[in-house]
Parts: structure tokens; sequence; C-alpha cells
């Protein structure tokens, strides 16, 4: 497709899906950003009697519970044992595929699967209360585990949608699913996949519970985020799930996909330890890997 036969191949998305607060897919996301709508939920503010302060705001997501375990020939108890991040994100990664116009299940090339999510407050808050599942989790609690531990995420969507390609778990805690893009991207151009599915999910139970603001901590003392904004003054939690579909640009125009975005470069680096902590950001390490990225 190129004129000039040392320009560098790019990585096209053919598919996306999504879970976000107020939107339950891309396009309602879209109209959000669109309009300016505030999705952050907000359930009032309290103050404790040592004068703490926890601010009611978090960006959730509409009936997280819900899913169709029958679409996925999942049992209703295996479904039940499952972290609602396992369940929405195989939802959205079949979505991923439609949007696509792909069908999975007979695509003779090789399909790989790079995701990650976040801590399992599900099992923490629903099913590890007793002490029996904690001493069993790997022999009596058989099911628990492979609905809930972080490693099983790539596995169980590559078994449901018999992806044949690499199937790998990431976990860089906030860059998680950029980096699980990066990782994509990469095999595509080693051409160990034809395709490739990246993403990330996070959910954390209970949905609407407060945080407790700290003076120079990194949340909102107001439960507003301002970005990029001269009043900033923190960051506002919030949970979602993403899912890209990716090909080698080239095979995607050959093959007449739907090209959503183009991906031309990518980087990923580590701040070391030039920073002021290990939560902060490290400034010229980011600089770095922008920089290496174009």
């Amino acid at each position: 497709m190129n004129e000039d036969s040392h320009t560098p191949e790019a990585i096209a998305v053919i598919g996306m899906s999504g879970r976000f607060p107020q939107a339950n897919g891309p396009d309602e996301f879209w109209q959000n950003l669109i309009n300016g709508k505030d999705c952050v939920s907000r359930f009032g503010e309290r103050t404790d009697s040592d004068g703490s302060k926890w601010v009611g705001a978090r960006s959730t997501l509409d009936r997280p519970d819900l899913f169709d375990a029958s679409f996925f020939g999942i049992y209703p108890k295996e479904a039940e044992l499952m972290d609602p991040q396992h369940r929405i994100f195989l939802e959205c990664a079949w979505e991923a595929f439609e949007d696509a116009g792909c069908d999975p299940l007979n695509y003779p090339g090789l399909i790989g699967v790079y995701a990650g999510l976040s801590l399992n407050s599900y099992l923490l808050n629903n099913l590890g209360k007793s002490k029996d599942l904690a001493r069993n989790y790997q022999v009596a609690e058989y099911q628990t585990m492979l609905g809930n531990d972080k490693d099983f995420l790539p596995v169980r969507v590559s078994y449901k949608l018999n992806l044949r390609g690499p199937s790998m778990a990431i976990q860089t805690a906030c860059s998680t699913s950029l980096v699980a893009i990066c990782q994509a991207a990469t095999a595509l151009l080693t051409y160990q996949t034809a395709m490739a599915l990246a993403g990330g999910v996070s959910i954390s139970f209970p949905q609407e519970r407060h945080y407790r603001f700290t003076e120079e901590g990194m949340v909102s003392p107001d439960g507003i985020c301002r970005a990029f904004d001269d009043k900033a003054a923190g960051t506002v939690f919030g949970h979602g799930c993403g899912v890209v579909l990716l090909k080698r640009l080239s095979e995607a125009v050959a093959d007449g996909d739907p090209i959503l975005a183009v991906i031309k470069g990518w980087a990923v680096n580590n701040d070391g330890s030039d920073k002021i902590g290990f939560a902060a950001p490290g400034v010229n390490a980011q600089a770095e890997v922008i920089a290496l990225a174009q």
C-alpha cells in the first residue's frame, strides 16, 4: 500500500467496544464527550469526628451485575463465581469482533489477547469472607480461582472465542491498557499473530463508596476532575472497560476492514527513581517515552 517500501508498517484499529460511566458503548461515550456531560455519580460528603473529609463521587457503571452467561456457554453457578471484570471484558471482546465484522470462531489465522484488570474487590467483598475459601482456594474452590485470578482473564476470552494466538495477562498498574496495546502491536509487527485484542477493565465494589481526601494527595477535594486546567486539584476514581481489535494496516486495507484509527508508534519505559515518591509521576521519563514513541 506504501509507495515508499521503507515506510514502516502501522497498526489499524478495526474494531472496538467498551463500557463507560453513563455510556454502554463507544458511541454513547463519544456523545457524552461532545455534549460535555459530567458522568460522575455523586452521593454526598461526610466528615469524621477527627475531621477527616470523605468525598462521595465516583464514575460508576450501569448494572455491572448483568451478564449473558448462556450466550458464552457458561453455567449460572459458574457465572456467579466469576469476577464481573471477567464477565464484562468477555462481552466487550465479542462486541469488538462484531464491530469489525469478523467471526473469531471461524477465523483461519492466529488472534492474540493482551489484557489486564484491577484488584478483585468482588472476591474480597462477596466471595472471600469464608475462611474455608481462603484455606482451600486452589483446591476445593477451583472454579472460584478460575473465575477470579487475574491471569485467567485473557485465557478465558481465548477459550470461549476460539482464539489461538498469544494470550497474555498484562499488569502495569495505571498503564495496563496502554501497555497491552503496545505489546499487541509489537506482536503484530513480529508476525506472532494476525490480529490482536487489547485492552483492560477496572470495576471495584461496592461501586458507590466515598474516598478520603488528604491535602497534597492525588484525589479531588470536591469530586470534580479538571484535567489540564489551572484549577486542577486532583483526580476522581472511576470504572470502565475498553477493548480494541488490531491488525497490520496493510492487511486491513487489503481486506477492506473498517479502519477506525491508525497507530504509527508506541513505546514503553519506566520512571526509575527519578521522582519524588513511589506513586508520583517521573516527568523526565514520561517526556522521554513520548519522544521515543514519536
